[in-house]
């Protein structure tokens, strides 16, 4: 059984869908908090301080990707989008907003689960101290979860910075993409190595000089990445 004191919110317009979850939540323990619109799922985030959300996309009030950004204004509790859009871009924008993770519906409980229990795991661990990280023009202080460049400031999602801060604990030393991806999604995601290639290109965009030639964070073919705070101006 889990820790009953953890608490969900699930945020889903469908009846049905929300008794499933319910049931399911309940019999593993935790307390289940239920919103049928996006304006109420913000409500009810703000009020109860859930340790966890379940967040359908296309809610009647507005798309479930605001819900994302209006809780990351706030916190950076767990958010898990249980969607049936399947489209590769709308997976990408809702983890860019700031979901840990995504579920396709249709779903199987079990794993629903797990991802729950993972995501709980990684909310749960303390914060990484590290000194910041200087990039070139780009300075990243992974402690306060800052970043800035030439432009100003720079956002960072709550996966990025965790990829960043695997990254740097390496050391500069190469860091598998079963390493990386053990780190920042758990164990049940060591198998999916997309997640790393989203993620490293969407870091890339925003700390590099020339994403298309990277300088600090750099792929192994076949092994994996490393971050390079140094990088030699001779190398290729």
């Amino acid at each position: 059984m889990t820790d009953a004191a953890h608490a969900v919110l699930v945020i889903d317009d469908e009846p049905q869908l929300r008794r499933l979850l319910r049931t399911t939540l309940s019999a593993e323990g935790f307390r289940v908090i239920e919103a049928e619109t996006a304006q109420r799922g913000l409500i009810e985030a703000a009020s109860h301080k859930p340790d966890l959300v379940i967040l359908d996309l296309g809610l009647p009030d507005a798309d479930g990707h605001a819900v994302v950004s209006g809780i990351r204004n706030w916190s950076s509790l767990p958010i898990i989008v249980l969607s049936a859009r399947v489209d590769e871009q709308q997976k990408i924008a809702a983890l860019d907003a700031g979901a840990d993770d995504y579920v396709t519906k249709p779903f199987a409980v079990g794993e629903l689960l797990a991802r729950v229990r993972a995501a709980l795991r990684r909310a749960a661990r303390p914060g990484d101290v590290a000194q910041p990280l200087t990039l070139g023009d780009v300075t990243i202080d992974l402690a306060q979860r800052s970043a800035s460049g030439p432009a100003g400031a720079i956002h960072f999602t709550p996966i990025e910075y965790r990829l960043l801060s695997a990254l740097a604990r390496q050391d500069g030393a190469v860091a598998t993409q079963r390493q990386l991806l053990r780190e920042v999604w758990g164990p049940d995601r060591v198998d999916q190595p997309h997640y790393l290639r989203i993620y490293m290109k969407q870091l890339r965009a925003k700390i590099e000089p020339d994403p298309a030639r990277p300088q600090f964070l750099l792929t192994e073919t076949g092994v994996g990445y490393r971050l390079l705070q140094d990088p030699d101006p001779s190398a290729d």
